[in-house]
């Protein structure tokens, strides 16, 4: 008899005693106090947990959680202010997460930060979008080799320096023109594959050799890769057109 007490009595508390454990879908956020004390949390996470169903704990920014809201450069940008950006980092890869970061990077997210007010204003935006860094492109070749190999393989159209440009077929773009575009680098460094070139351009150990029954049209372009990186070196140290307005091209 006493054993099926014991039995009992454990099914009867194991219950209440899991109960005072995380559920399964209840998720640690860490946050700064400063922001925790803005009211904004308060406002925005039940809300969210309407919606799914998913209970957010906010607990301090050193505390162990899945989720954190930092000021720090890292992380997906959520909101800003005040004064700071804020950005979602995921420390727990599960579905709730996942949840959260959606609904909040969401139209509906969106819409509920940007309604939150204190005293009629609104204290927090979406994130202005982070420009790209653009990383300097260089070129380990014999810059005055490269202007040299210029002018004469591809004088002939292109005006390739200031004091030739009388030179150039005027339905070609000089070479200051073609570094003011953004991909100016991809351009040059596969120039030999796009038209007109592959007709009469010949890079040793890359391109093919002319058909016999299509010879080039022209006096060949010849070139090895060395000479070609000689070429970027130059074309990288030269200073790009000035255009205005932002280039637009194909």
């Amino acid at each position: 008899m006493r054993p099926f007490v014991v039995l009992l009595s454990l099914v009867l508390i194991l219950p209440f005693a899991a109960g005072k454990g995380r559920a399964a879908d209840d998720l640690r956020l860490a946050a700064p106090q400063a922001l925790q004390d803005s009211g904004l949390l308060q406002y925005v996470l039940p809300r969210f947990s309407l919606k799914t169903g998913v209970h957010v704990e906010v607990v301090s920014e050193h505390a162990q959680a899945d989720l954190v809201l930092t000021n720090q450069d890292a992380g997906t940008a959520v909101f800003q202010g005040p004064n700071a950006t804020w950005s979602l980092m995921v420390v727990t890869e599960n579905e709730g997460t996942a949840r959260l970061s959606d609904w909040l990077t969401g139209k509906i997210g969106k819409r509920t930060i940007t309604s939150f007010e204190v005293d009629g204003s609104a204290p927090f935006s979406l994130p202005r979008s982070r420009k790209a860094k653009v990383a300097a492109v260089s070129f380990e070749g014999d810059a005055v080799l490269g202007k040299a190999l210029s002018v004469d393989l591809c004088g002939r159209c292109h005006v390739v320096d200031p004091g030739e440009r009388m030179n150039d077929i005027g339905s070609t773009p000089s070479f200051f023109v073609l570094r003011a575009m953004r991909d100016w680098d991809r351009r040059f460094q596969t120039f030999y594959a796009n038209n007109p070139h592959p007709a009469f351009t010949q890079v040793e150990d890359v391109t093919p050799a002319f058909p016999i029954d299509r010879p080039s049209p022209i006096i060949p372009v010849e070139m090895t890769l060395g000479d070609l990186e000689a070429i970027l070196a130059y074309v990288s140290a030269m200073e790009p057109a000035d255009l205005g307005a932002p280039l637009q091209h194909q």
